[in-house]
């Protein structure tokens, strides 16, 4: 069994931050973080960032600059630091794992940026 807890999420104001983490925890041996995804209302989930090997890191353009992932790979463990936080970042974020080629999916943690 592999299980993914989210934290993090939370309401702020435009131009502020958060950081959000994913643990992973259970059968996890070689499991690998992949990135954070997010979900908007009435919107499809889209890829924010995505993170491979540890250190090679790719950003949706939209918050390119403002977002930063990170692995912590002893800990099983993946972050994203979210800064200057705009209104249309808002949405659940969801991290992603990979382990055996199959993907995991955190609960998803609610970010809502108020205007």
């Amino acid at each position: 069994q592999v299980s993914l807890v989210e934290s993090g999420g939370g309401l702020v104001q435009a131009g502020g931050s958060l950081r959000l983490s994913c643990a992973a925890s259970g059968s996890i041996f070689g499991i690998a973080p992949m990135g954070w995804y997010r979900q908007a209302p009435g919107k499809q989930r889209e890829l924010v960032a995505r993170i491979t090997t540890g250190t090679t890191t790719n950003y949706a353009d939209s918050v390119q600059g403002r977002f930063t992932i990170s692995s912590d790979n002893a800990k099983n463990t993946v972050h994203l630091q979210m800064n200057s936080l705009k209104p249309e970042d808002t949405g659940v974020y969801y991290c992603n794992f990979v382990l055996a080629s199959r993907y995991y999916w955190g609960q998803g943690t609610q970010v809502t940026v108020s205007s």
